[in-house]
């Protein structure tokens, strides 16, 4: 399949705790980040809307975006059977990301790797548990779970493609957080 987008490095995952503050988390992401609109407890017409919405700033800026619960992002879907454009899938340990392998996903989200306020009292992976999940796969991986760019300096010697986050887009930050110099600022 011919992807229409690079798979991005810099991940924001929505939820409906963001409340408004997920109009400025799309607005620190850089060009060519990813979103994963989830949003999982709206009634789903007021799902679409927003997915429509967002849907609309990521053209204008470049984002990748993608859909979980039953809705097609306009660049593919997460933990979804396949639609049209990207797979993505959800793993947090060693079989889930061999199972999300063989279901033909793009790229792996791997979580906890820190503690998070999203799963309070789920126990993290840590860089060794991360390492042992996601060796040898052939498809890029996504750190998630309480990450921020300076966790994901101490990953990326684990072959580790990006980090994907919510709080650390919600928190105020003047400068974008640090990318890779290949994150896709020009297409």
């Amino acid at each position: 399949m011919r992807r229409r987008h690079p798979i991005p490095h810099l991940w924001l995952m929505t939820d409906e705790r963001m409340g408004d503050r997920l109009w400025d988390a799309l607005a620190r992401l850089p060009r060519g980040a990813g979103v994963v609109f989830r949003h999982y407890g709206l009634p789903l017409p007021e799902r679409r809307r927003l997915l429509q919405r967002i849907a609309q700033i990521a053209r204008a800026r470049r984002l990748v975006v993608l859909a979980g619960g039953g809705l097609a992002g306009p660049d593919g879907v997460h933990n979804q059977r396949r639609g049209r454009g990207l797979l993505s899938r959800s793993a947090h340990n060693r079989r889930e990301a061999i199972a999300a392998v063989r279901a033909g996903a793009d790229l792996l989200f791997v979580s906890p790797v820190h503690p998070t306020r999203s799963h309070p009292g789920a126990p993290a992976l840590g860089p060794m548990r991360l390492s042992a999940i996601t060796r040898d796969l052939p498809i890029p991986v996504i750190a998630l779970g309480g990450m921020t760019p300076e966790r994901f300096k101490s990953l990326e010697a684990l072959g580790i493609h990006g980090w994907a986050g919510i709080d650390a887009w919600m928190v105020a930050r003047t400068p974008a957080p640090d990318r890779r110099p290949d994150d896709h600022d020009q297409e």
